[in-house]
């Protein structure tokens, strides 16, 4: 039997059509990489591998997120990047900052510039004044300033949370960290209310009003009190920030993590559980990431440290 051109043509075009409708409708996963910084500060504290590799563990069955954990402040192939949906720092920060290191910064910034989210999570969020630091408002809102933000060890308690994905299923909690504030954000605001500047959205997470007695310090260091610091009684305080840029990008910042057995405790694990999977653009469970987590669990994989001095 013969079929005419235009029945061939036809014929071809729906059989071309099906095809491209499989390949869309299996999408790939997001593929999310977080980056340890090398070991610092005593045993459970800064524990950055072993805090990742926890974080891996909790994400491993999520669907539509693939993650990789690299160590050591950076990864062995940049090639691993090419399909990167998110990168994420967990590390030490101001001069060592993984991000400042040899031709990383430029990295990044191509990274950004087509769209690939970034987060940065405790020290990770302090570069040096003159470094980066535009860079780091655009990128993910702001960042910790020496001397300018503040590092005290103290209990905020988060009472009620924004109608946001990152929000999903997570319920009040308060949790002793050193959490930082008076971050330097992006366009000289407070940082403590959504805002928005043409395409770029600010949006605060985990919200806090330090008492005034933490804003008298001591701080972690300089120890502090600072003037400026002192003088904002009453503000409300941003700890966990999440942005959209003008590129079709997702950022965040998390100042907790100091601590690595706050990791144990469901609801401070899962607002940051849910944040890796948004940045990385996949869908966040209606009632947020769930996850358990043993002492053994929190024991494993970390850095081979000296003991803390006694005085």
């Amino acid at each position: 039997m013969k079929f005419s051109p235009r029945f061939r043509f036809v014929a071809f075009l729906s059989v071309a059509l099906l095809l491209m409708a499989g390949c869309a409708s299996e999408e790939r996963d997001r593929k999310l990489i977080l980056i340890a910084g090398k070991p610092s500060h005593p045993p459970l504290m800064h524990e950055f591998r072993a805090g990742c590799l926890l974080l891996e563990k909790c994400l491993q069955d999520i669907d539509g997120l693939t993650v990789e954990v690299h160590d050591n402040g950076w990864v062995d192939d940049e090639a691993t990047f090419e399909d990167a949906d998110a990168v994420v720092i967990y590390s030490d920060g101001g001069g060592k900052h993984p991000a400042l290191q040899g031709d990383n910064l430029a990295t990044l910034q191509k990274l950004i510039d087509r769209g690939v989210g970034y987060g940065c999570m405790h020290y990770g969020l302090e570069v040096p004044p003159g470094r980066a630091n535009d860079q780091f408002q655009d990128w993910i809102g702001g960042h910790y300033e020496n001397m300018y933000s503040c590092n005290p060890i103290w209990e905020p308690r988060f009472d009620s949370f924004p109608d946001h994905p990152i929000a999903n299923g997570v319920k009040p909690f308060a949790i002793t960290d050193e959490w930082y504030f008076n971050m330097r954000f992006k366009g000289g605001v407070e940082g403590n209310e959504p805002h928005r500047d043409g395409d770029f959205s600010f949006t605060p997470i985990l919200v806090a009003k330090p008492s005034d007695d933490v804003r008298d310090g001591p701080y972690v260091h300089p120890k502090g009190p600072y003037d400026h610091i002192i003088s904002a009684s009453g503000r409300p305080e941003a700890m966990l920030w999440v942005v959209e840029r003008p590129d079709g990008g997702r950022g965040f910042g998390f100042t907790g993590g100091h601590f690595h057995m706050n990791w144990g405790n469901d609801d401070y694990r899962k607002i940051v559980l849910n944040t890796l999977n948004w940045v990385a653009k996949a869908p966040v469970p209606s009632d947020g990431i769930a996850s358990s987590v043993t002492e053994e669990a929190l024991a494993q994989n970390l850095d081979d440290k000296p003991p803390r001095k006694k005085n």
